[in-house]
């Protein structure tokens, strides 16, 4: 063979191999991460689910991409961003309630991660929360069971109130709300307690519904649980502190975000769960076998500068009972 051949020959194969390497790298997967409301808002739980892919061993960026999508508070674009995700071929789909919903009604072969605050099988994910049996699986954080809680709670620090306000996520697609909503009337009519209960489901809704509550002169509030109500935390808590209302929420981030009181699970360790799903299926695990995961330590936390700011003395027995108190 000619020396010019031969160079050339082995300058051909020093490019094919590389080339021939890339080829056999395994594909690296892709999983859709979907909220019906801003992603800007959810940030905390955007970074407790990577960390749950971490504890499975995936680090976005290396062995694992996310594809982002929010309907950015409007529902009916949800089909729409989850076909765009189903096209990309994603190996799977993490949502909240709203989300997995129609990601599970738009298909019934792309394995589903759901991260909801209701009754998983209500809902309809999963026929049993033990054996899912279907395309879905993920983490419940139980909010709704808790507003009864919540509501002894409030009547604890407003015991002279004649009316409580209950601030009531208006989404059709949150039963959640519904059921709380009908645990709390009940317990209120039990005791005697009067209710003034509003819907919300926008921005306008919300500062409508704090005309009302300070018109009809309700002495403390209890704001429901959804996705909706969740991202516009910042604003509910600025409009409870002008209105100068005390109120229980039902996440710690109200709270620090300067709300006064919540009585819940965690929604943050909620997504880390979901997280550490996400990274089991992509190692092949199958939804139908993964059993429900539900939040079952449910914390107590007080905001004691708000109460300050609200004029409010909190009681020993209630300081006693907090999980956690911001002073």
């Amino acid at each position: 063979m000619k020396r010019r051949a031969f160079i050339t020959l082995l300058g051909g194969a020093a490019v094919a191999w590389p080339l021939a390497a890339r080829a056999q790298q395994p594909k690296v997967p892709v999983v859709g991460f979907l909220r019906d409301t801003s992603l800007a808002d959810a940030m905390h739980l955007v970074a407790a689910f990577r960390q749950g892919l971490k504890e499975a061993g995936f680090i976005e960026g290396q062995n694992v991409m996310v594809e982002y999508r929010s309907a950015e508070h409007q529902l009916h674009r949800l089909p729409a961003l989850v076909a765009d995700l189903v096209r990309q071929q994603v190996a799977l789909i993490v949502g909240n309630t709203e989300s997995a919903l129609a990601a599970k009604s738009a298909n019934t072969t792309v394995p589903i991660v759901f991260v909801t605050g209701g009754d998983p099988v209500m809902l309809g994910f999963v026929s049993s929360l033990n054996r899912p049996g279907g395309n879905a699986t993920g983490v419940s954080f139980l909010t709704s069971a808790s507003g009864t809680k919540r509501l002894e709670l409030l009547r604890q620090i407003m015991p002279k109130a004649a009316a409580i306000a209950v601030l009531v996520d208006v989404n059709p697609n949150s039963p959640q709300a519904g059921d709380e909503r009908r645990d709390v009337q009940a317990a209120a009519h039990a005791i005697g307690q009067e209710l003034i209960v509003v819907e919300a489901g926008s921005d306008r809704d919300i500062e409508a519904a704090f005309a009302t509550f300070t018109q009809r002169g309700a002495g403390a509030l209890l704001v429901g649980t959804g996705s909706s109500l969740y991202s516009r935390r910042a604003r509910l808590v600025a409009l409870a502190a002008q209105h100068r209302i005390p109120t229980i929420y039902v996440l710690r981030e109200f709270v620090t975000a300067g709300g006064l009181m919540s009585y819940g699970t965690s929604i943050t360790d909620a997504y880390r769960l979901a997280g550490v799903y996400a990274g089991r299926i992509l190692k092949g695990e199958k939804p139908a076998d993964l059993p429900v995961q539900q939040s079952t330590k449910f914390a107590f936390l007080i905001n004691l500068r708000t109460a300050k700011a609200l004029g409010l003395e909190i009681p020993d027995k209630l300081l006693a009972l907090a999980d956690e108190v911001i002073e």
